[in-house]
């Protein structure tokens, strides 16, 4: 069997993958319920803390200590939850964590509609709604292998990735519109989106159960963890995009240029979120069609310096067209590297593997977002949220160029394949 199919040929296989496109649609709910509720509690924790007199760099702290707090139980449950990826069902471990996302989905909708909402409530939240994201990345990403040929493995990782984008592109703008309607609307939303990705999930079908490992808990980790470090590719990749995104990461300032930089209120908040997921869905729906074919590692690592250099193009900008505009190109370009990320780190694991591999590499991802929304909320509170974007970006692009001389593995990968 050749190692790649043509490009018509391999999209009509993939649609002929019943369970693969039921995993997708489950894939695009639940991201889209993240999105909406994500950004309502980022709108919610700024608009109570402006509400309570705090200067605009104090909340901007404590929207970015949303990211922080979801990211906490990943660091304490990632390696766990990859065993658990790579020991129990897949299927039944994700059903397990839409159903637990439906809890604090409907604390918020609760506290909205009988006026309790505050700061640490929200927080707190955030911490039940972490618990779950720990078990449901590494669970989602090895399942999807196992649903469709290894020859279609990377348009199904594009696809995938279409899945997240689409959700990232229209879950802030609905967020922006439910937000004007009401604070509940945008909690209650997900809460539908949560149920329908539990019933789509359900109808997969066939093998979903890794083979048994025959060592203990504790080995299965600590193998993961070898793995991980000794593979120059795939650490290389994984601590690329956490050095960059947590230095360069501007999402939790965003409320703050919408509010008070650029004074353009929630629906300037929804299109700032939608923007990037514009880019990134523009570039996906590219790589879906056209797959990279060549210099892999180039142009992962050109990605995140065009990523790195919009950061600081968005955080001096005051015009509303150029702000856009910028996101958009940050968008596409943290695409493409995410896209050559994914595919070199899923075909380089094994399936015995592939759990805890991507729970590590969730582990550094969710900490490259969330970090990078405290450090970006952190910074602000001494040197203000514009500060905080224009120097993370500057640090971004050094950091881009250091790991190039690091992993020359990793810079010299060519064909994913």
């Amino acid at each position: 069997m050749p190692s790649a199919l043509p490009s018509a040929s391999s999209f009509r296989e993939l649609l002929r993958q019943r369970n693969y496109l039921f995993f997708w649609a489950s894939r695009w709910m639940g991201g889209l319920g993240v999105q909406v509720q994500s950004v309502g509690m980022g709108w919610e924790v700024y608009e109570l803390s402006r509400r309570a007199h705090l200067s605009v760099n104090y909340a901007s702290f404590n929207v970015s200590l949303i990211g922080l707090i979801t990211f906490a139980p990943l660091f304490f449950l990632a390696l766990p939850a990859g065993v658990a990826a790579d020991h129990f069902d897949r299927r039944k471990v994700l059903m397990a964590c839409y159903a637990a996302e439906l809890v604090p989905a409907a604390m918020l909708t609760a506290a909205e509609l009988f006026h309790f909402a505050s700061v640490p409530l929200l927080l707190a939240v955030a911490l039940i709604f972490g618990t779950s994201r720990a078990f449901l990345y590494p669970a989602m990403t090895a399942l999807g292998p196992m649903l469709v040929p290894r020859e279609l493995l990377p348009r199904a990782i594009a696809w995938n990735s279409l899945a997240g984008q689409f959700s990232s592109i229209f879950g802030p703008a609905a967020a922006g519109l439910l937000l004007i309607a009401s604070p509940a609307a945008a909690f209650a939303g997900p809460c539908l989106l949560f149920v329908a990705a539990f019933v789509s999930i359900v109808q997969v079908r066939g093998v979903t159960r890794p083979d048994r490992h025959p060592g203990s808990r504790w080995e299965m980790m600590k193998e993961g963890l070898v793995y991980v470090w000794t593979n120059q590719v795939v650490f290389g990749a994984i601590s690329l995009d956490l050095a960059a995104v947590i230095l360069a990461g501007a999402m939790a300032l965003l409320p703050a240029y919408a509010r008070d930089v650029l004074k353009i209120g929630p629906e300037g908040f929804g299109a700032f979120r939608s923007a990037v997921a514009v880019g990134s869905a523009g570039m996906a729906l590219l790589l879906a069609s056209r797959p990279i074919r060549s210099q892999a590692g180039l142009k992962m690592f050109a990605g995140v310096a065009v990523f790195s250099a919009m950061t600081v193009v968005f955080g001096l900008s005051r015009i509303m067209w150029v702000s856009i505009g910028s996101l958009v190109i940050m968008g596409a370009a943290d695409q493409l590297s995410v896209f050559v990320r994914q595919t070199l780190v899923q075909l380089k694991s094994p399936d015995a593997m592939r759990g805890r591999v991507a729970a590590v590499s969730t582990l550094f991802i969710s900490a490259s977002n969330e970090l990078g929304e405290f450090r970006g909320g952190l910074v602000a509170r001494f040197i203000g949220p514009v500060n905080a974007v224009v120097y993370g970006g500057i640090g971004a692009l050094i950091v881009t160029g250091l790991w190039a001389k690091l992993f020359p593995a990793l810079r010299t990968a060519d064909r994913l394949e």
